[in-house]
């Protein structure tokens, strides 16, 4: 149950909006197609791996786009769905790790009450 309705829609407006951010600072989109590009190589992993590790972070960072972005490269590298429900699955589990480090911060700040 996805808040986005049109996530083809929803990309294709992302892209326009990068574009009118492109006009007003120019600099700043350069550097972050360069940081991309550069992030984009694989030298070691596999292009569909780093897409898992990319949809994990996109995921606990909850940026739609980039979830848009990588959920479409995975699955245009040959992911399957349940490749994805399994990197998803990390992401979670993550995510429940750290608030599971945070929680014993929250006790360590009670202990000293």
């Amino acid at each position: 149950m996805s808040a986005i309705k049109d996530w083809k829609g929803y990309s294709a407006a992302l892209r326009e909006r990068g574009k009118e951010l492109g006009q007003l600072h120019p600099d700043i989109v350069k550097g972050f197609v360069a940081l991309n590009n550069g992030a984009a190589q694989t030298k070691h992993l596999d292009a569909k791996t780093r897409e898992f590790i990319a949809l994990g972070v996109a995921i606990t960072t909850k940026c739609e786009g980039c979830m848009d972005a990588h959920v479409r490269k995975a699955m245009a590298l040959g992911a399957t769905k349940e490749e994805i429900a399994e990197a998803l699955g990390v992401a979670i589990a993550l995510n429940a790790g750290a608030a599971f480090t945070y929680a014993l911060h929250a006790l360590d700040r009670a202990n000293e009450a």
